[in-house]
């Protein structure tokens, strides 16, 4: 099969196409044909070389997988092949305590996909049967790729994390991103009263609309925090959603009401953020950071996008070939939503 793999990483990237042999596959494994693969921000900074520490860059990267089940297993008796699936974001036991807590993703022995085991930009990718999630076979693949990751994401860091409840406001930072313009579906869908969409971006202002509709703040001469304000009444919002990270961070926080809740969903600089106490103390409020899904974070995903309450934005779609190219248009942040992979 053919694969891509990082030669040299860097600003311009070296990359190449490989021949490798296709997986076996064990007793309790899956081997799907990948249909697609979104190139997450977690695969540019590898590519980039903006993350080294522990990174191989002998192993095929993305985990934001969708497909078909090309061949199972002698011990696999509840998939089949022809199901369409998406894959976890990580190859975990399913024995250890926080698997068995339903914390799959955070397993004490768990190996991310596209990071310590191979991921989903080539043909085919093996994993234990346990790690894939069969979705409705009306799913349309190429957004179901996004599933996982970066809806499950999400869905995990709002209903989970920040703990929304109906009627609640939301902000969400980087709203023309991957993460961002799913954050807002997410929001919307478990029962936000209003989400605000904060933007640097003019060039997407039409398409933040349909999503947050006369909710979209556009950074400029007024910072974002100021637009929030002045859409509260001056009472800030419930949660932001922090998808950018160490550049907003600040604005982030002012942006919150009283008993205010963050999440750090994303962090594209790789900066620090500085905090000053009183604003966390007199608001009463907490930041915390989330990354990844579990399989009910997933089940919930796949549920949305059944329902139509989210849908999957893919900006634009490249075979692997393209690689460099899909890389650049993602580092640039002209793409709206994600960009994806077809092998």
């Amino acid at each position: 099969m053919k694969a891509l793999f990082v030669k040299q990483p860097g600003s311009t990237p070296e990359l190449e196409i490989r021949e490798v042999e296709t997986p076996s596959v064990g007793a309790g494994d899956v081997l799907i044909e990948v249909a697609a693969a979104g190139l997450c921000g977690h695969d540019t900074a590898i590519i980039t070389g903006v993350l080294r520490r522990g990174v191989d860059l002998d192993v095929i990267l993305g985990h934001e997988i969708s497909g078909r089940i090309a061949e199972v297993g002698d011990e696999v008796s509840d998939l089949a092949s022809g199901d369409m699936v998406v894959a976890s974001l990580t190859a975990f036991c399913g024995q250890c305590d926080r698997c068995r807590a339903g914390l799959d993703y955070r397993c004490r022995y768990g190996r991310g996909v596209g990071h310590a085991i191979h991921g989903g930009f080539a043909e085919y990718i093996r994993l234990p049967a346990r790690c894939v999630t069969r979705i409705p076979a009306e799913t349309a693949l190429v957004g179901a790729a996004l599933i996982a990751c970066p809806i499950g994401v999400c869905a995990r860091g709002i209903r989970s994390v920040a703990r929304l409840s109906a009627n609640e406001s939301v902000l969400v930072t980087g709203a023309g991103g991957g993460l961002g313009i799913h954050a807002i579906q997410v929001a919307l869908a478990l029962g936000a009263r209003q989400v605000f969409a904060a933007t640097s971006s003019p060039e997407k202002l039409d398409t933040l609309e349909r999503f947050a509709p006369g909710g979209v703040l556009l950074g400029g001469e007024l910072d974002f925090s100021e637009l929030a304000l002045a859409f509260t009444d001056d009472m800030g919002v419930d949660v932001v959603i922090d998808t950018v990270g160490s550049d907003v961070f600040d604005s982030a926080v002012r942006s919150m009401a009283q008993y205010g809740r963050m999440v750090a969903l994303g962090e594209v600089s790789g900066g620090r953020a500085r905090l000053r106490l009183t604003d966390l103390m007199f608001r009463d409020a907490s930041i915390r950071g989330s990354t990844g899904a579990n399989l009910p974070d997933i089940a919930a995903a796949v549920d949305m996008v059944a329902r139509g309450d989210v849908q999957p934005v893919v900006d634009k779609t490249f075979p692997l070939e393209e690689a460099a190219e899909a890389v650049q248009l993602a580092i640039s942040r002209q793409a709206t939503g994600r960009i994806a992979l077809i092998p």
